[in-house]
């Protein structure tokens, strides 16, 4: 899963970086944070309904494309295809967020990397609150711009990465060494269809700011860093198009539509 020399020039162009880029921790460090500043996280093909792909050629239409975003099977996809193209090492590894509180039916709901150079190393960026730069595949705790994460071991020897405080997600558990395509296609399926899904069931977009980042969950529009906190309401539809332009550069197809989906979800909770 790789892109063409032709997509991997467009992504560079659309992250802001180009050619020469030297195979090494620094170079991915500069990679992985300047794909989370600029690509936002959202599932909103899961809320809406719309069609979605497991691809990293489909996240590549979509998001250097379409200047959408997307959640962890697009997100780390379509950077796990780039830095395939350029040279590094990559193992797409088949996690399960929230495994600690789902079990193992949680397995294949989270894509994660594994990038192999003078050591392992964690590339994430399908969990848009969390690291922003790849750290070493190692237990320990774990420390970016006044945020604390760790990794620790878990039953089943799998280990377990630990969000920060305010993370929506509070865990993912992967093994260094464990892939299953199959079982990713097999979940994203579900997410994207099924009631119970929790992609279904609530608007998620969130993004990487200078020194925290913006989470939009339903109407609720929180403003995260280490040392603060703040939350403002979405109002109209007016409002949220405004939101996703300037706040997420997401363009998003008919907001409007979003809006009243949004609004039907808000009163069947409400019902």
């Amino acid at each position: 899963m790789t892109l063409t020399t032709t997509q991997l020039d467009a992504y560079l162009a659309r992250i802001g970086l180009e050619q020469p880029l030297r195979v090494s921790i620094d170079t991915l460090s500069q990679l992985h944070r300047a794909h989370l500043m600029t690509f936002t996280f959202e599932a909103l093909d899961a809320f809406m309904g719309w069609p979605s792909a497991i691809t990293p050629a489909a996240a590549f239409v979509k998001m250097v494309e379409g200047r959408r975003g997307g959640w962890c099977y697009e997100m780390n996809g379509l950077f796990g295809a780039a830095l395939t193209a350029l040279g590094f090492r990559v193992t797409r590894l088949c996690g399960g967020v929230q495994r600690e509180k789902l079990g193992d039916i949680a397995i294949g709901n989270h894509l994660t990397l594994r990038v192999d150079l003078d050591r392992s190393y964690l590339a994430e960026v399908g969990v848009a609150d969390a690291i922003i730069e790849p750290v070493p595949l190692a237990v320990g705790p774990i420390s970016q711009r006044g945020f604390d994460f760790s990794i620790m071991p878990a039953d089943g020897g799998w280990m377990r990465f630990n969000n920060h405080m305010h993370g929506i997600a509070k865990s993912f558990d992967f093994k260094p060494d464990h892939s299953d395509e199959a079982a990713m296609v097999a979940t994203h399926g579900w997410l994207m269809q099924d009631p119970a899904s929790p992609f279904t069931n609530a608007l998620i977009v969130l993004r990487h700011t200078a020194d925290g980042y913006v989470a939009l969950q339903n109407d609720c529009l929180r403003r995260v860093t280490a040392n603060s906190l703040s939350e403002q309401r979405i109002t109209s539809a007016d409002h949220l198009a405004d939101t996703f332009e300037t706040v997420f550069d997401l363009d998003i197809p008919q907001p409007a539509k979003v809006w009243k989906r949004l609004q039907s979800l808000t009163r069947d909770k409400a019902a």
